[in-house]
């Protein structure tokens, strides 16, 4: 039942954040499964409140059932009530959740109310997988920073362009609409004014179908966005623009397209990168998703700023080009392979003619 709690909450990825994905199964005394839910759009209901919509709607009795839920139930006001009370008001006999919600409005005091009420609680059961799917919402609630997930298109030898810059496409159209999916997910996606000045992207979500377009944010120290770009042509999306250094006249253009300008230099004249992953934090962003060229990337991963690598790597041998990033080390070339970054593989897999890869840097989430 958790594993159908747990296939719930996937429906949700796409749809619930800045909220987590959350999945609930209801289960009768008996073991029938009498309703099913997940989290709604940030607004909406939560996983719990549309299993029990459910079983009302097929005129099923939810006194003394067991409620399968891959989070703890929220005991606070937020944009919706507190789940746990409603669970209690419904009659629910047992509560069986994944994980503790580190949101510390809640923190505990969703199992504590159940508890106090006579519901019996378990917590444990897809914990791992619970975990993964809101990495993003974990590392918001306890680093105070985005899980930031770097993606990267490129051939076997590692190239993501030709010396020319000719990118499109090295990776099959199977690839490019998982990579969409991933960016349907994401909070945020962060690209830099290169990208935005040599290929004019939209960097929407068109591959899938999705009910929410993620915010864009942009790295651009000295407000060298066209005001005709094309990312502005996405309907509804917010574009949150990270400068370097204050030009009231190209902020009030770009403001005037509908961006948000921030002015946030570093000691060296560039966007202060840590300091804008806090303030996409402050905006809810839990998982970012960034697509970018090899500078930014560089400089990224120089910083410390990335979580994990979504790489797609193309049955291609491409020879001189454009590498995936420039000076990820702070100190130039390394002398000795062990000062190498090192990652750890969680997931190798086969899409359309193309491999994705998704390697996390070593020791990161464990929060």
């Amino acid at each position: 039942m958790m594993q159908l709690a747990l296939e719930a909450a996937r429906h949700a990825l796409r749809l619930s954040p800045p909220n987590p994905a959350v999945g609930c199964v209801l289960v009768a005394p008996d073991g029938t499964m009498i309703g099913v839910g997940h989290t709604q759009r940030a607004g909406g209901p939560h996983a719990e409140i549309m299993a029990l919509r459910d079983a009302a709607q097929h005129g099923r009795s939810v006194q003394g059932a067991t409620a399968y839920v891959t989070l703890e139930p929220c005991a606070h006001h937020g944009r919706t009530g507190p789940c746990c009370d409603a669970l209690i008001a419904a009659g629910i006999g047992k509560v069986v959740a994944s994980l503790p919600d580190p949101n510390p409005l809640v923190a505990g005091q969703g199992f504590e109310r159940l508890r106090a009420a006579g519901v019996e609680v378990e917590v444990g059961a897809g914990a791992d997988e619970a975990h993964e799917l809101n990495i993003g919402f974990f590392s918001r609630m306890v680093r105070g920073l985005p899980w930031v997930r770097m993606k990267v298109a490129a051939s076997l030898d590692g190239r993501t362009a030709l010396e020319n810059g000719t990118s499109q496409w090295i990776t099959s159209p199977a690839a490019r609409a998982d990579g969409h999916a991933w960016r349907a997910r994401a909070g945020a996606i962060l690209t830099g004014v290169g990208t935005v000045i040599e290929d004019d992207p939209r960097l929407d979500v068109r591959e899938i179908e999705t009910e929410r377009q993620p915010p864009l944010a942009l790295v651009d120290s000295h407000l060298q966005t066209p005001v005709d770009a094309r990312l502005f042509e996405v309907p509804g999306r917010e574009v949150w623009i990270y400068a370097a250094r204050r030009d009231p006249a190209r902020a009030a253009a770009l403001e005037a397209r509908g961006a948000h300008v921030r002015c946030m230099p570093d000691d060296t004249g560039k966007v202060a990168l840590a300091e804008m992953m806090r303030d996409l934090a402050q905006r809810e962003v839990n998982e970012l998703h960034v697509e970018a060229g090899h500078k930014l990337n560089g400089s990224l991963l120089r910083e410390g700023q990335v979580d994990e690598l979504l790489l797609y790597l193309a049955p291609k041998l491409i020879g001189d080009g454009l590498g995936m990033a420039s000076r990820i080390h702070a100190h130039g070339p390394l002398n000795m392979l062990s000062d190498a970054l090192s990652l750890e593989f969680r997931n190798v897999e086969a899409i359309g003619t193309d491999l994705r890869i998704l390697a996390r840097l070593a020791g990161r989430a464990a929060f």
